[in-house]
């Protein structure tokens, strides 16, 4: 079985990756401070393992989330899928932005309808840098593939958190220029996602029947 060092130095460049979790930024998908924690190999294995279409049919977004934070390693693994989602031209026109200081996560509840569950244990603001996409279009085309490189990197986070056992809600309803403030960027917010465990498990609800979501032309 291949454990998650393995997994991530094949996704990330650089050498000398210890285990997950390892004090030395070497050790880490990207530096950090925190204190070595323990991690069951066992655990990743099995979300290795995790069977998409389980995780796809049985997602729901929550906004009750416990007071409890999200391991470190889990939040690496969210990380590693965000950086595997399509881009266009493979040229990731997106940022992530971790936002660990609480100050900002309540600047952050403003900037989203003061929606209150935007404060949660974790909270990823994905933002647009088409700068990245080196093609050959227009400014709008290239804004608008960094907005799907966003909305993609998103997708997958959400997913892979849900396979970790968290739970999430996707927040689109944002004061753009309120967020750039509070994270002291010039890149463009495309939505931000709120991670945790949640208070309970709910229920998928039901979705459109096939029939009427396809159409064949």
């Amino acid at each position: 079985m291949s454990y998650p060092e393995d997994v991530f130095s094949r996704m990330f460049e650089g050498e000398g990756r210890g285990r997950a979790g390892s004090k030395t930024d070497q050790g880490l998908l990207y530096p950090k401070k925190e204190e070595e924690e323990e991690i069951s190999l066992q655990e990743i294995d099995d979300t290795l393992l995790t069977n998409i279409f389980n995780v796809m049919l049985s997602r729901r977004s929550q906004r009750k989330f416990e007071n409890k934070l999200v391991e470190d390693w889990k939040v690496e693994m969210i990380f590693a899928a965000a950086d595997t989602a399509p881009t266009a031209g493979g040229f990731q026109g997106f940022e992530i932005y971790n936002i660990k200081n609480q100050e900002i996560k309540l600047r952050l509840v403003e900037a989203a309808n003061k929606q209150p569950y935007v404060n949660a244990p974790v909270v990823l603001v994905f933002c647009m840098n088409p700068d990245r996409i080196k093609m050959n279009f227009p400014p709008n085309i290239l804004k608008k593939f960094s907005l799907q490189d966003s909305t993609l990197a998103a997708a997958y986070a959400q997913l892979a958190a849900h396979a970790l056992g968290l739970s999430s809600i996707w927040i689109g309803m944002i004061d753009e220029q309120k967020i750039m403030s509070a994270l002291g960027t010039g890149y463009v917010p495309a939505s931000i996602l709120c991670l945790g465990y949640p208070q309970k498990i709910l229920q998928p609800k039901p979705k459109r029947s096939l029939r009427e979501l396809i159409h064949e032309v």
